[in-house]
């Protein structure tokens, strides 16, 4: 469906809600297509393709709201979704903290972020993608089985529209790889995994790189050891580090510190990274994975510092969190279709340090090199963390030997804290680290 066309629907439903006796309303549509393929061993296992169209209204009584929302987009069905809408707000406690934002803060101007790649693959080329990342893993020497390999696209459109003047959409799309392979045989096999994903197919890393690094992370895994109890140094891979930046913004997100919940409740304008490092957020990064052009709440949204030279700088807000906290959102609002608007972070990262990989292990005689963690053990309030992991033994700056069934355990205020960080980002997620050294952690092991 057309951008304007999305928008002209949205126009429809907020009048319908006005007539019903809305005070305000906002509704969002959000539409959607994908082509997903997989194989294993060279046999075809997923043809799927799926669309879809959703839209959801808020409206407000006063200070009561509700949510509602639909697949239905019939000229009946949408005056019925206005009408119980309606009657659902009037039925429900006050909110006073609930609202839209004021028609004077609403985004004027948006920025063009390159986030729709024009071309849609056939389900030949994405074949011929995963095959290729799925034959060059099996190649690997010592990789004796497939878990199979996937290629994927996707196209999404998301228009907002509310009675605060607020009116205007974008369209983004999302191409990925992925294979996962097994090495050695009977009870000593070890899986290991890779994949890229890129908003326009051509930025997608080599299939062949994929399967080739997917099977050789599986060899190294072989014949693992246990490691002894010990407290040393973690270095924590790419894909594993960046989760240590999710837990930062989880615990400044607006909405555990209104509740007065999160460990770093009370650190705002405090040190809580070392000096020099500083966390970023940035909506605007051109071809981000979630880069977008305004808020859930069509308030402007702009590149942020949340920690500058190791200082908690900001809240994550959206408008409610903002309100309740005495401040001014951040624009940092999301939402769905069927639920209110909530904060979260966009493209998140922590920018590159200046040691290399190899520089940042150089020093540690005994340590933990991580690039799996399993459950999640961690205290939102407390800042306690403890998790399983799997990964290599360091032994005098070196990569020794695989470790496996080992739990790492520490405190997350003191983590961060102590945090060291290697020069290696690449984005290839929503949230995004380079390597990261911790010292003082605990490995508990045989």
């Amino acid at each position: 469906m057309a951008l304007d066309k999305s928008l002209e629907i949205l126009d429809d439903l907020l009048a319908r809600a006005a007539k019903a006796g809305a005070d305000a309303a906002d509704a969002v549509l959000a539409e959607g297509a994908s082509l997903t393929v997989a194989e294993r061993l060279g046999k075809p296992e997923k043809l799927e393709r799926a669309e879809g169209r959703d839209l959801g209204l808020r409206v407000f009584i006063g200070k009561r709201q509700a949510i509602v929302s639909s697949t239905d987009f019939s000229s009946t069905a949408l005056s019925e979704l206005a009408e119980r809408a309606v009657a659902m707000a009037r039925a429900v406690p006050e909110d006073p903290f609930c609202g839209l934002a004021e028609p004077d803060d609403i985004a004027r101007s948006f920025p063009e972020l390159d986030l729709n790649d024009p071309k849609e693959p056939s389900v030949a080329e994405l074949t011929a993608r995963l095959r290729e990342a799925e034959d060059a893993a099996r190649a690997v020497p010592g990789v004796t089985n497939s878990e199979g390999a996937e290629a994927g696209w996707g196209r999404g459109e998301i228009a907002l529209a509310a009675s605060n003047g607020f009116r205007h959409g974008y369209v983004g799309s999302n191409s990925s790889i992925s294979v996962s392979v097994l090495a050695g045989e009977g009870t000593a096999m070890e899986r290991d995994y890779d994949f890229t994903t890129a908003v326009y197919g051509a930025d997608l890393e080599p299939a062949a790189a994929i399967g080739r690094r997917a099977g050789e992370k599986a060899v190294k895994r072989l014949n693992p050891r246990k490691a002894e109890t010990a407290k040393v140094p973690i270095v924590f891979d790419p894909r594993v580090s960046n989760s240590l930046i999710g837990h930062l913004a989880g615990a400044i997100n607006g909405a555990g510190i209104a509740r007065g919940v999160g460990f770093l409740k009370d650190k705002l304008g405090e040190r809580v990274l070392p000096a020099g490092f500083d966390i970023v957020d940035d909506p605007h990064r051109r071809r981000g994975l979630r880069s977008k052009p305004f808020d859930g709440e069509g308030l402007p949204n702009r590149k942020r510092l949340l920690v500058e030279d190791g200082i908690l700088k900001t809240w994550v807000l959206d408008l409610r969190s903002a309100r309740q906290l005495g401040l001014a959102s951040t624009g940092h609002a999301a939402r769905g279709t069927s639920s209110p608007p909530a904060p979260s972070t966009n493209n998140l990262y922590l920018p590159p340090g200046k040691s290399s990989r190899a520089g940042l292990m150089a020093d540690i005689a005994s340590g933990f090199y991580c690039t799996e963690l399993i459950g999640f053990g961690v205290n939102n309030v407390t800042g306690d963390y403890s998790r399983g992991a799997a990964g290599f033994w360091i032994e005098r700056g070196e990569i020794a030997y695989p470790v496996s069934e080992i739990t790492i355990a520490g405190n997350l205020k003191d983590m961060f804290l102590n945090l060291a960080a290697a020069d290696d980002l690449v984005f290839r997620y929503g949230t995004n680290a380079p390597t990261l050294r911790v010292d003082g952690m605990t490995v508990a092991g045989r």
